[in-house]
């Protein structure tokens, strides 16, 4: 089991997978918007997304789960 964390302290703009997708390590899951800037959070290990935890409009800080892969 991996959590894909958030880098940085920002606002859920877009969730890109869904409960039981097949993910590749690097492809994008979710994409943040900080300071007017779109910021891609990839999964770091290949798997099945289990759970999305983050909800588009969410306020998330540094190392919050979003995205629970196995």
């Amino acid at each position: 089991m991996t959590m894909v964390k958030a880098s940085m302290a920002g606002t859920v703009w877009k969730i890109l997978v869904s409960e039981g997708e097949k993910v590749e390590a690097g492809q994008d899951v979710v994409i943040l918007e900080s300071m007017k800037m779109e910021i891609p959070i990839a999964a770091e290990e290949t798997g099945t997304v289990k759970q999305v935890i983050a909800t588009e409009g969410d306020f998330i800080n540094v190392d919050d789960d979003l995205v629970e892969i196995e």
